[in-house]
């Protein structure tokens, strides 16, 4: 436990924090005359950041908990609401069955989640949530979204070699127009915005500062391909291009130290991929048989 008395705790909580986040000028605040005695900021290595993997792993492990409390928060609403004649299992499976109730569900988990992950930044150790994870725009932010308009492409010739799903659990939420605009509204903004500020903003610097900056790439793109699997029902094929992206998303973080980079190229590859499925669907009104034909070749 953390004491007033025990002088090497207090050297290594405070003195450490001081010595990554004084004195060292961030280049977000390089032209605005702050001083750096007065003024956090972010250490020169993105790749040391103040907190550990533990925290990590308890970010992980509460954003479970998180998702399973909401779901049964859900699950009981409609069977309250809707489904009072079904039991409660029958009710949940419902829930699973109206594609517009699990978008509203992932909107409500990203809440909490992404509280958590600020919570534990700055209030376990007191710095600047957005700069300490190195949130800030390259240069260009065309650049970037255009890379990952690239990859989808690329990614759609690689289709043609791999045993894809005929069929995946993700295509149901398109069945209506108005469930999938706003599906691809998630996709575009929340969806990539929370998966970055996770997997590239907290996991990989701690990965990275233990085991380098190319492990830290590949062992934070792998729970980041595994997260998408249960959508395209375990698919092996779906889960190796998503790992990919993954890598991309975390090279582009390492070669940058921007996690807005890496956003942006997640932006830049699901807005090419719902732009693709709005131009072959005439607006999500002729849906094919799998939505997947809708980015091959």
């Amino acid at each position: 436990m953390a004491s007033p008395d025990n002088p090497q705790f207090e050297s290594q909580s405070e003195g450490d924090l001081r010595t990554k986040f004084e004195g060292n000028p961030s280049p977000l605040n390089s032209n605005t005359g702050g001083s750096a005695a007065t003024e956090l900021t972010v250490p020169k290595s993105s790749d040391d950041p103040v907190w550990s993997g533990w925290d990590v792993l308890l970010i992980a492990a509460l954003t479970f908990v998180v998702v399973m409390v909401l779901q049964f928060a859900f699950a009981k609403a409609a069977q309250l609401l809707w489904y009072p004649r079904l039991n409660f299992l029958a009710a949940a499976q419902k829930v699973q069955e109206r594609p517009i109730l699990l978008i509203i569900l992932q909107f409500v988990i990203y809440i909490p989640v992404a509280l958590l992950m600020i919570a534990m930044v700055e209030g376990k150790y007191h710095v600047p949530f957005w700069r300490s994870i190195r949130w800030n725009w390259p240069q260009s932010v065309w650049k970037p979204a255009a890379l990952g308009g690239i990859l989808l492409l690329a990614l759609n010739a690689l289709e043609s070699v791999l045993p894809m799903p005929k069929a995946t659990p993700f295509e149901k939420l398109f069945d209506r127009p108005l469930d999938s605009y706003l599906l691809a509204f998630i996709a575009i903004t929340l969806a990539p915005l929370m998966e970055e500020l996770f997997f590239r903003g907290l996991m990989y610097p701690v990965l990275a500062r233990r085991m380098g900056m190319a492990w830290g790439v590949i062992l934070s793109a792998l729970p980041f391909a595994l997260l998408h699997l249960p959508q395209y029902g375990y698919a092996w094929s779906v889960g190796l291009m998503i790992f990919v992206v993954g890598v991309v998303c975390g090279a582009v973080r390492a070669k940058t130290q921007s996690v807005g980079a890496s956003f942006l190229v997640h932006v830049g590859y699901n807005g090419t991929q719902m732009l693709i499925a709005i131009l072959v669907t005439h607006g999500f009104t002729r849906m094919p048989k799998s939505l997947l034909e809708c980015f091959s070749g």
